[in-house]
């Protein structure tokens, strides 16, 4: 019943849009919890446990009184802990489940998981007063569904060539605004839809979802570009696919002749006599980095300072949706006690409205994420791997010189110095890729750790509409420090150890988030609602995100140290030449 590999690749644009929808939908709701606790508290989940001594505020619901407390709130908090740890924590175990059995089933057994939470929901409602526990599994489900659902969908932009980027950006942006649902949700439950109806709508939508899946999804996992098996049947797209054409033709295709003219190497002296794609696309995982192990690679001090900054901004941000809610609820009430029914109502209303408005926001992370691949992705197609890269497009520029590709564009020179009758020709300054990358990674990672400390600014500061600016500034910030981790693992890890150094990351950022349960219990409980210690002590913690970028510089130092002895410059080498400027 599964589809072909070549089915799924005429069917690209249809799962690709399918899967932004479903991400938008389907994936990480759990993030808008903020809308979901209040619907939960006014559907009286786990009002049992509060008494008339600690009873803080009162829905109307129908016929029944559900009193709210927070002994509610911190049992309520418990279950979203849990929710988002299942949220990140899974994706070491489903990386390594994807690679054996392919996205398929695990997309599968996502929505099926997903379609169980919903349902889970809407039964718990019927009768809060006993089936409250259930939130528990509903939660841990809704979690553990939504990331299989976004991680099988990170895998297909490898269908869409040099697009593949705009699409990887598109899945991340939809899986970070997927905090929206819930308050949209929420507006068509305070129009007067039942929560039952709702969450057994959005049920039955989900199931929509396993039966896109079931029809349109191949059993096979989806190669990358470059892989040979991929490219069987699509060669038909390369050229619009990759656009080689022009200079870019004639360059690659000489690097390819070059290197075949070359004498083989013996498999006795190590060397890879098969010609890849790779020599057409860029450069490929070289023997040294197959041979470095793993334990080097976690060992490293740029994956261990890059815990320590992940951990902490999954903490800040992971706290930050959690308790919300009681934050803006203190900022109304100034930390006093509100027994007037007109204070209770007023708080009640504001923070409903400033969550939604939170909910709303959420969108910017479609916008947000691919800006910071912009910035992690910049000036890096100027760059060469290594020097030998380097002169192979010495030459074949100067092959190609004066020469007529196809469609009868002119060839220019893309030469960083060359030399004829002894005159050395003077162009652009060589870059290396490595540098680059790194160079960006700490662009990218300086910025963030910028807005994050403003963030943890504006959390301190009770001012009902500077939370808007707080807002702003969580959403950028949620959407750029996933994207800026993966960029930094790709440029200094080896390929073979990313998938596994990712998971494992976002495993160990997920046991830092579950601290977020303690501090807000201490929140609501000797600190009587009061945020400001613990935003206090958060911020002078996310502080310590600016070591991660102070490092790499000192790794970026000591990498261009190296790089420029492995490349004679000609402008050296003929000091004493006339210099003639092209």
């Amino acid at each position: 019943m599964a589809p072909t590999l070549q089915q799924a690749y005429q069917r690209r644009w249809w799962m690709a849009c399918t899967a932004v929808l479903e991400n938008l939908f389907f994936s990480a709701v759990l993030l808008g919890w903020g809308s979901l606790l209040i619907m939960l508290k006014q559907e009286g989940f786990y009002s049992s446990l509060c008494t008339v001594e600690n009873i803080t505020n009162v829905t109307l619901d129908e016929q029944l009184w559900w009193p709210s407390c927070d002994q509610q709130d911190e049992m309520l908090n418990l279950g979203f802990t849990i929710g988002s740890f299942v949220l990140s924590a899974t994706t070491l175990p489903l990386g390594i489940l994807m690679d054996r059995f392919g996205p398929r089933p695990i997309r599968l057994i996502g929505s099926a998981c997903f379609v169980a939470s919903c349902t889970l929901m809407a039964l718990a409602s019927r009768d809060p007063e006993v089936l409250s526990p259930l939130i528990f599994l509903a939660l841990s489900l809704n979690g553990f569904g939504g990331i299989c659902l976004t991680f099988t969908s990170l895998t297909l932009p490898n269908m869409f060539g040099n697009l593949r980027s705009t699409f990887m950006a598109l899945m991340i942006g939809s899986y970070a605004s997927s905090a929206i649902t819930f308050p949209a949700i929420k507006l068509i439950y305070d129009a007067g839809v039942a929560f039952v109806v709702i969450m057994f709508t959005w049920s039955g939508l989900a199931c929509l979802i396993f039966l896109n899946c079931a029809l349109n999804w191949p059993s096979e996992a989806f190669p990358a570009p470059e892989e040979v098996n991929y490219m069987m049947f699509k060669l038909k797209g390369l050229a619009l696919d990759h656009k080689v054409t022009g200079e870019r033709f004639y360059t690659h295709m000489t690097i390819v002749g070059q290197r075949l003219s070359q004498k083989a190497p013996s498999l006795e002296e190590g060397g890879n006599i098969f010609i890849s794609s790779q020599d057409v696309r860029g450069p490929s995982e070289t023997p040294s980095e197959r041979s470095i192990p793993f334990r080097r690679s976690l060992c490293s001090p740029i994956f261990l300072w890059s815990l320590l900054t992940m951990g902490m901004t999954q903490l800040r941000i992971i706290f930050y949706m959690a308790a919300m809610n009681k934050m803006l609820e203190y900022i109304v009430i100034h930390g006093q006690e509100h027994e007037m029914n007109d204070v209770r109502q007023l708080a009640a209303e504001t923070v409903g409205f400033y969550s939604s408005v939170f909910g709303a926001m959420q969108l910017l992370c479609l916008l947000t994420c691919p800006l910071i691949g912009y910035i992690m992705d910049w000036r890096i197609k100027d760059c060469v791997d290594n020097p030998t890269e380097g002169v192979a497009l010495r030459d074949a520029s100067l092959q190609g010189k004066g020469t007529s590709a196809a469609g009868g564009a002119r060839l220019q020179p893309v030469t960083a110095f060359l030399l004829r009758d002894g005159i050395t020709v003077k162009s652009t300054k060589r870059r290396y890729r490595k540098i680059q990358k790194l160079t960006n990674a700490i662009s990218a990672f300086t910025l963030t750790n910028f807005l994050l400390v403003g963030f943890g600014i504006t959390c301190l500061i009770t001012n009902l509409h500077l939370q808007l600016v707080t807002f702003v500034l969580h959403t950028v910030v949620r959407g750029f420090f996933h994207s800026a981790c993966g960029g930094l693992y790709a440029a200094v890890f080896p390929s073979n150890h990313f998938g596994t150094l990712t998971g494992l990351q976002s495993l160990i950022s997920a046991v830092f988030a579950l601290l977020q349960q303690p501090l807000f219990m201490a929140m609501v409980g000797p600190l009587e609602g009061d945020p400001f210690y613990v935003n206090l002590g958060l911020l002078v913690f996310s502080l310590l995100g600016f070591l991660l970028p102070s490092y790499l510089c000192y790794f970026r130092a000591r990498l261009q140290r190296e790089y420029p002895t492995d490349w004679t410059d000609p402008q050296k080498v003929h000091s004493n030449s006339e210099l003639t400027a092209v």
